[in-house]
């Protein structure tokens, strides 16, 4: 099957007294189209996420990518160097959950209001920094299927001080697939078995894949721990995911 043209465009949304920038991505043609929320790395909504929100439109979704960092640094966007990854980590470690999960819902809020948005169920999709955010944000009423890839932390923090963000997993409301390599440095087996384990106690849909070989930042082939196979699957399952919307 074809691609679908695509549309791409810049808006601002606003909450309280800032104006978030978000990257939105939907198809030309017109119809009626489930809403996802692209949730970002430590590097800002850079050309990756984009191109991960314009994929996601050319599925057959609406896609939104909002600034997780607007409060902070508003433009940021980066590469993969050491020391971005070094500012990108001294950003996310001043967010905080309440803010995020407000910035989110702001997303979904946006969305609503375009036409061509069905408004009874969204999707969500975050990598790296963002797969924590996604986490979180799978507690909103809003979301019904979570894609959350290699999240650092989930088992241990949460954004801005607070009870770890695993301890949530019961006020999640929909579908959660979690996606992590197995070279993970940052992410040890056994917080994966913890995440897991949470999601089975409290008999969450989800599916938890492990991929062998793969280390952080896989689905990313801008970064040089990019896997072409583990990728690929992902990329499937996130269809699979999304295709219940």
């Amino acid at each position: 099957m074809a691609e679908r043209a695509i549309h791409t465009t810049t808006v601002k949304l606003s909450q309280d007294d800032l104006q978030i920038d978000a990257y939105l991505a939907k198809p030309s043609q017109e119809g009626s189209y489930p809403g996802v929320v692209v949730l970002q790395e430590i590097f800002g909504i850079n050309s990756h996420i984009r191109n991960v929100t314009e994929r996601i439109a050319q599925e057959g979704y609406v896609a939104i990518a909002p600034a997780l960092f607007q409060r902070i640094a508003p433009g940021f966007e980066t590469g993969y160097t050491p020391q971005d990854i070094e500012i990108g980590r001294n950003y996310a470690m001043q967010t905080k959950a309440s803010e995020l999960l407000s910035d989110i819902q702001r997303s979904i809020d946006y969305l609503k209001t375009l036409p061509e948005v069905k408004k009874d169920g969204f999707g969500c999709i975050g990598f790296c920094f963002g797969g924590h955010v996604a986490y979180l944000a799978s507690t909103l009423p809003d979301i019904k299927a979570t894609a959350s890839f290699y999240g650092a932390g989930i088992a241990t923090r949460t954004f801005g001080g607070g009870e770890p963000t695993v301890s949530r997993t019961r006020e999640i409301k929909g579908t959660l697939n979690a996606f992590f390599g197995m070279e993970d440095a940052s992410i040890p087996t056994e917080q994966v078995d913890q995440i897991e384990a949470e999601l089975e106690k409290y008999n969450i849909p989800h599916r938890v894949f492990r991929y062998d070989g793969a280390d952080h930042g896989f689905f990313c082939d801008q970064r040089a721990s990019y896997n072409s196979i583990a990728a690929a699957d992902a990329w499937e399952q996130v269809k699979q995911l999304f295709g219940q919307l």
